[in-house]
């Protein structure tokens, strides 16, 4: 019978590397904290407990996911990878088995981890991986039979040593009764002058305890982050998985290395995404949707066969389906297109409904508003929803018609069927199937001269 799991999520270390005043663990990877993934990937396992062992930063760790379901562990003093795992132990019990898992890997695959598991099924297990430069990795020593002897970390290696490919992501499973004792034995007589919880696995030969070795499918799995660079290369490889995950489900990508995923995006069937476009929050778009280059959708739901033109942003916006956005529009938080709507180039909306088949075709900031079905809002309109203090609200029914560079001063209504003539500033309600126009009346004046340069 497999034994419960109790996880360990190493996450204290300072990353002096990244040259940043935020905790390592803390740097965005698609857009969530490196630890955020690998607590996501501890949590698909099922274990008993989530031990997160924290030190640098601690407070803003804690602060940034304040998640109910975890333990956190604090680590005062850095001492160690051993040291660190040993601070969590008092909350585990004997007869678990302990998954050591690291803030700064954030690519492992659960599939891996599992495997890791259940190659420890009789004593301890390695996720182990063969790289043509092992350079700052442990390596990992076998004897003359092939079995595991130990680890030796890259600053204590020989020259023979540094030659082995085989290295140690620091991810192993243990189990926790023999290990609470090997931890107590530890001695920091390195290099380092640290704690290493490899050294455990030598003490695990020792005692006769097997250790067995899992190998990750690929070498990005164990990718640590210790510098901005590698941090780069990590977002990279995620990316490329998600580009790869959307093909397989029927997604056309022009260009699978220019596209970011910050969040979640579920796509349908049939989905053309061109180049440059970034996904952040959570993203979902229908079957049929085409996306133009160089566009931003955040928190927003695109319905069947929408075509979201190039250099837009949508934004907290729900747009239903054969609807069509820019090229160059802003829908903001609150924006709701109905069927068939249009909301053209440099066009701005904000907290605004726009009804089916309704069209805001030209530079227009409809903010504040509800427009009803069959509208055509005129180049250049503005709802003025700003007093200053507080929004107010316009509202346009039904097939009314806005002509050109028309302000709408809220709270005001237009009727039904309304007409509002160009260039109109509109305070009052217009009533429906009525033109409504203001300003001056054109005049001609005779014998008027234009104004010439002056010469010195």
């Amino acid at each position: 019978m497999t034994a419960p799991l109790s996880i360990v999520i190493l996450a204290a270390g300072a990353g002096t590397r990244m040259r940043s005043r935020l905790p390592k663990v803390l740097h965005p990877l698609a857009g969530r904290p490196m630890l955020r993934h690998v607590i996501d990937t501890a949590r698909g396992l099922e274990p008993a407990g989530i031990h997160v062992v924290f030190g640098h930063g601690g407070e803003q760790v804690r602060n940034e996911i304040p998640d109910d379901d975890l333990d956190w562990v604090h680590q005062a003093e850095q001492l160690g990878t051993g040291h660190a795992v040993a601070q969590a132990m008092p909350g585990i019990p004997d007869d678990h088995d302990v998954l050591v898992l690291c803030g700064d890997v954030p690519l492992v695959r659960p599939e891996s981890l599992a495997a890791l598991r259940e190659a420890a099924y009789d004593g301890a297990a390695l996720l182990a991986v063969r790289l043509t430069d092992a350079s700052g990795y442990g390596r990992i020593l076998r004897d003359a039979a092939g079995d595991v002897a130990g680890i030796v970390e890259e600053k204590d290696a020989t020259a023979e040593q540094r030659a082995i490919t085989e290295i140690n992501s620091g991810i192993m499973c243990l189990p926790a009764g023999r290990l609470r004792g090997w931890l107590t034995a530890l001695s920091d007589d390195n290099a380092q002058g640290e704690y290493y919880l490899t050294d455990v696995i030598a003490m695990a030969r020792r005692d006769g305890v097997s250790i067995h070795t899992a190998e990750a499918a690929d070498v990005v799995e164990v990718q640590g982050v210790n510098d901005r660079r590698q941090l780069a290369v990590v977002e990279r490889a995620w990316q490329r998985r998600e580009a790869d995950r959307l093909m397989a489900a029927g997604v056309s990508l022009m260009d699978p290395a220019r596209f970011d995923v910050r969040g979640t995006l579920d796509c349908g069937e049939d989905v053309t995404i061109d180049v440059n476009c970034v996904f952040a929050g959570e993203v979902r778009i229908g079957a049929g949707v085409t996306i133009g280059p160089n566009c931003l959708i955040r928190d927003s739901v695109i319905g069947d066969g929408t075509h979201i033109e190039a250099n837009s942003v949508v934004d907290g916006a729900a747009v239903e389906g054969d609807s069509s956005v820019g090229p160059f529009a802003r829908l903001r938080t609150g924006t709701r297109l109905a069927r068939g709507a249009k909301v053209g180039n440099f066009v701005e909306t904000k907290n605004a409904d726009v009804g089916e088949g309704s069209k805001v075709n030209h530079l227009s900031y409809v903010g504040d508003a509800e427009v009803g079905p069959g509208v055509n809002v005129g180049a250049g309109t503005i709802t003025c929803n700003y007093d200053g203090a507080n929004k107010h609200f316009t509202v346009i029914e039904a097939d009314a018609f806005i002509g050109s560079n028309t302000a709408l001063v809220a709270p005001v209504r237009v009727g039904r069927g309304a007409t509002i003539g160009a260039g109109s500033v509109i305070r009052d309600d217009a009533p429906a199937d009525t033109l409504t126009l203001s300003g001056t009346r054109q005049q001609s004046v005779s014998g008027w001269q234009r104004p010439t340069k002056r010469r010195d």
